[in-house]
């Protein structure tokens, strides 16, 4: 019977933990849609924004603007891009394995001299990375609390004035690009020195402008919004798969909770029976001990 007690037990406790990780599916996917729709709406704006600078190519290159100077990569800054949760799968250890290995393999020879610093955008990178105080630069947990472009676009301004005071020679991005509620696509972009990408190779298709007042004007001022769409976009691209993420984490932990559930009812069906058996036993034992 203390069998058959222990069995019903951990059935509850399954039930009870498909219902919170069905709850969870139902929230993280009402939250994927609207992060979704977010993501999907600022792609075209920052291809946009990308097509123009391609065409700028010839302008970037050039020294009139701070963020277009390409030093060597001394003083690194990686800002890591993560969540501020758990229970979504690989999504927070992809992030932070791929930052480690900038740290150690890429920059590694800057990291051993104390010029490679990480940058925390979620709390699980920083949890991780503020046991490592050499490389910790902080934190900027609390973008998530009001996401939004003006946010987002203060914590840009201060990297590219750290940037222009040549604090940093090299800033580079690490996320997680949304595709689907399934797939996350890990990337590392570099978001300054801005390096045009066809800078090596001259775009096929070069648009006319008009630049009005001057086109140094206009690229300085596209610039900036050029490294703030950057980051905005993959905070966005981060925040929905993260959401995707776990919407998959939970769903998996809904049928892996359904199949134990199946397993344990037939543990009790069999415990139930053995114990109605022994019962039974005991019944006709008694009743045969009577009778001699």
């Amino acid at each position: 019977m203390a069998n058959l007690k222990e069995v019903r037990l951990r059935i509850a406790s399954v039930n009870s933990t498909q219902q919170i990780t069905k709850a969870m599916k139902m929230v993280s996917a009402a939250k994927l849609r609207r992060a979704q729709d977010a993501i999907l709406q600022m792609r075209p704006y920052a291809a946009k924004l990308r097509e123009i600078l391609e065409n700028l190519s010839q302008s970037l290159s050039s020294d009139g603007s701070p963020f277009t100077k390409n030093r060597a990569a001394n003083n690194i800054l990686i800002v890591s891009i993560s969540s501020n949760r758990g229970l979504a799968g690989a999504f927070n250890s992809t992030i932070i394995k791929a930052t480690s290995r900038l740290v150690q393999d890429t920059y590694g020879k800057q990291t051993k001299e104390g010029k490679v610093k990480v940058l925390a955008i979620g709390k699980k990178s920083a949890d991780y990375f503020s046991k490592i105080p050499a490389v910790y630069a902080g934190n900027e947990n609390n973008l998530y609390n009001a996401l939004n472009f003006n946010n987002t676009a203060v914590i840009a301004e201060r990297i590219m004035q750290e940037f222009a005071e040549e604090k940093w020679d090299r800033v580079i991005l690490v996320y997680n690009q949304f595709k689907n509620a399934a797939v996350q696509i890990l990337q590392t972009e570099q978001l300054l020195p801005i390096v045009p990408p066809a800078s090596a190779e001259k775009s096929k298709t070069v648009s006319d402008y008009i630049f009005e007042p001057n086109k140094e004007s206009i690229v300085n001022n596209l610039l900036p919004t050029a490294v703030k769409t950057q980051l905005y976009k993959a905070v966005l691209d981060s925040h929905a798969s993260e959401h995707g993420a776990r919407m998959t984490a939970m769903n998996k932990a809904t049928d892996n909770a359904g199949e134990l559930l199946k397993d344990l009812r037939l543990q009790y069906n069999k415990a139930r029976q053995a114990a109605i058996t022994n019962e039974i036993l005991e019944i006709v034992a008694g009743a045969e001990a009577l009778k001699g």
